[in-house]
């Protein structure tokens, strides 16, 4: 399939060729046959070729005949296989593909700190769905032509498509310029090839992987992957934890993160807080008197989590806050501290 798409656009590309070698070849004959001036041989050429019928800007010999005769069978003959060409390659789609993907391409170059996801199976999906929500800029690599038509009907996602196991379908994607990658392959496998080659490629991204077996677990992450994730498990966990603790687990499914609007958690990032914060105490940052919220956990340089961290605790460079409120007063803290 992609030999034939590669031979139509070579087909195309040659067929236009051979019409500028033409027009140059049309135009040359008659300023040195003729002895035109180029403009009117440039003008006796069009005319020619395209057999409007036009007369002649002077009388020709019969050399200049002869080479018209010559110039308007050639014409003719590249004229049929140049539209058998562009027919065959608008019947397959390729122009208007590649416009769309020259469109898509030009959105996503103008991407920063976006996120990949590779697949869109049902994990995919429920991943976009968040990271929509959040309004966070994404795009999504898959091959199957089944989920690309779905993604086309909704008209609202950007996706390039390929094969992301492939580096190219990533450089694709903008993966040097992503902050994030979510891969939910339906193989292991797959998923590592994806992690290995995204980690070669942006050494700072944030990569999360799907995972079906517990083998894959270490493998991905000595891959490059920041956190693996293993939908069965985490939902036989889920279901087995309401019966077992049914109202705190009710509790946390209620602290909505589901978007902006209604998020009842927030991370603060140290860094996009104003220096004077910098190496200070939580007690410092009094949230619980300026918007309400309670900082309920804190991440370490070391990626170590802290939950109910200690009023002094310095907020050093490379650390988070992760914090609870309600709706308005997390909206409080975006507005004073984002």
């Amino acid at each position: 399939m992609a030999f034939k798409e590669g031979f139509i656009k070579t087909r195309f590309y040659a067929a236009l060729g051979l019409l500028f070698v033409l027009i140059f070849m049309g135009t040359s004959g008659f300023v040195y046959i003729a002895e035109y001036s180029w403009i009117n041989a440039l003008y006796m050429t069009v005319i020619t070729i395209s057999t409007v019928g036009f007369k002649e800007v002077q009388p020709l010999d019969d050399d200049a005949k002869l080479f018209t005769i010559f110039l308007i069978i050639t014409s003719i003959t590249l004229f049929g296989y140049i539209l058998s060409v562009i027919t065959d390659y608008i019947a397959n789609n390729k122009f208007i593909e590649e416009l769309k993907f020259k469109k898509v391409q030009r959105k996503i170059q103008s991407f920063e700190n976006h996120t990949i996801v590779c697949g869109f199976g049902r994990n995919g999906k429920q991943a976009m769905a968040r990271l929509k929500s959040h309004k966070k800029d994404c795009v999504i690599v898959e091959n199957d032509p089944e989920l690309i038509m779905e993604i086309e009907r909704d008209g609202q996602m950007l996706y390039i498509k390929g094969d992301a196991t492939d580096d190219e379908a990533l450089k694709a994607a903008g993966i040097d310029k992503a902050s994030g990658l979510i891969t939910t392959l339906p193989s292991d496998a797959d998923n590592l090839y994806v992690v290995l080659s995204a980690r070669q490629l942006n050494p700072d991204c944030i990569i999360v992987s799907r995972a079906s077996n517990d083998s894959s677990d270490r493998k991905l992450k000595v891959a490059g992957a920041d956190n693996v994730i293993m939908p069965d498990k985490l939902g036989g966990a889920h279901m087995a934890s309401l019966v077992i603790t049914p109202d705190i687990i009710e509790f946390i499914d209620r602290l909505s993160i589901e978007g902006e609007s209604s998020s009842n958690i927030e991370e603060l990032v140290i860094e996009d807080l104003s220096t004077k914060y910098t190496n200070k105490s939580i007690l410092d940052l009094d949230l619980r008197k300026r918007t309400g919220c309670t900082v309920i956990g804190f991440k370490t340089p070391n990626k170590e989590y802290i939950i109910n961290p200690d009023p002094s605790t310095k907020m050093v460079p490379m650390s988070r806050l992760i914090v609870i409120g309600r709706p308005d007063e997390i909206q409080k803290l975006n507005t004073l501290f984002k």
